[in-house]
């Protein structure tokens, strides 16, 4: 009986300057996406983060205003490990982010400050592959940052924005959706596989309150074991996958 055939992930294009992640939560990136954004800041890229929420419902333990503060100095201190020292959050409340046009002009605006040839952001759709369910908030995020994407360079969609002296930017080429289980790309995690580690270790509060598995063994342990799945497709090395949008 022959193998079934393994369809390949293409590497990710390579001729842009600046990257703008999109994602819902402290700690949505650091959960593989981290290890590509460590190699595109090694490459010299910008990569800038913007978060709609700062996590304060994330902890059963903490109530939401000491809980925020925390996750917010988490991200930015995990964000540093990848060398990303733009991080903004956008104030959309924990756990209740709704899909709709205001949540549309705040990414749209954010991609207008940023000016990023490449947005990525996190899986939008209801299911991880039709196992687990997916949040509200990651599907209110994800499409809306691919909606925003198209939004930022059209002036008459948000004037207001125009108004407050942020231009239309329709440079984005490219979207890119992390988590995704019909990827079509991917980038080599071989260099950026330990910082990333280190980025998701960074989120120990929320670690440790996820798990009763010693933080560094589980955060080593998922993002190795996702690289390593990932990277069968992609050459046997350890790498990032993505389902890319063109534009």
């Amino acid at each position: 009986m022959t193998e079934p055939t393994i369809t390949q992930l293409e590497p990710m294009p390579g001729d842009w300057r600046r990257a703008l992640a999109v994602v819902a939560h402290p700690d949505d990136l650091e959960y593989g996406c981290s290890a590509a954004v460590a190699a595109w800041t090694d490459e010299g890229r910008e990569v800038a983060y913007v978060l709609a929420t700062r996590g304060e419902a994330g902890i059963d333990t903490l109530p939401p205003a000491e809980c925020g503060p925390l996750r917010e100095r988490e991200q930015r201190a995990s964000a540093a490990v990848v060398g990303v020292s733009e991080v903004e959050f956008l104030g959309h409340r924990d756990g209740v982010v709704e899909y709709g046009p205001a949540l549309r002009r705040d990414i749209a605006a954010a991609i207008r400050r940023h000016r990023p040839e490449l947005v990525v952001t996190l899986n939008h759709r209801d299911t991880w592959g039709g196992v687990a369910w997916n949040t509200p908030d990651h599907v209110a995020v994800g499409r809306a940052t691919l909606d925003a994407a198209g939004d930022a360079g059209n002036r008459w969609i948000f004037p207001e924005l125009t108004e407050q002296g942020l231009e239309p930017w329709d440079g984005v080429r490219w979207v890119a959706v992390a988590g995704s289980t019909t990827p079509t790309h991917a980038v080599d995690a071989t260099a950026g596989l330990e910082r990333a580690v280190r980025s998701l270790l960074e989120h120990r509060t929320y670690l440790e309150a996820l798990t009763d598995e010693e933080p560094e063994a589980y955060a080593r342990g998922f993002l190795t074991r996702t690289a390593e799945q990932t990277g069968r497709r992609f050459g046997n090395r350890p790498a990032v996958a993505f389902e890319l949008f063109a534009r």
